[in-house]
């Protein structure tokens, strides 16, 4: 497809399956759902949602970063919870810390992860 550009770095959780951390699409950036893992050793960071969330926002930061983009870029987040009821209150207080107003449009599921408490994929613009 023309037009399709990856987006790569390695200060961001590498993929561990077949799919880019980022994909530049005419005006947006599109970025894989992302989670705690530690860039540098592939482990899950943190116990709590807390500290899984900030691992997380850091991975997506890099890959927006990788792009010349800011969290003030993303318009769109799309956030997997494992535990919605008990975990959304401070997930949230740590997501909100990493925007200013408007904030992206979101939605938030509860959802059946692979040993994490958090996923979260952006759509950010990309375009000037």
């Amino acid at each position: 497809m023309a037009g399709k550009q990856e987006i790569r770095t390695t200060a961001g959780a590498p993929p561990i399956g077949a799919y880019s951390q980022g994909l530049v699409v005419g005006d947006f950036l599109y970025t894989s759902g992302m989670g705690p893992l530690d860039p540098a050793t592939g482990e899950v960071a943190g116990d709590d949602v807390a500290a899984q969330t900030h691992r997380t926002m850091r991975n997506l930061g890099a890959v927006l970063e990788a792009r010349g983009l800011t969290f003030d870029d993303v318009v769109k987040a799309t956030v997997h919870l494992q535990n919605l009821k008990e975990d959304f209150a401070a997930f949230n207080e740590v997501y909100q810390s990493y925007f200013t107003r408007p904030y992206p449009v979101r939605t938030t599921v509860g959802s059946d992860l692979m040993d994490i408490l958090v996923e979260i994929d952006f759509v950010a613009y990309a375009g000037r």
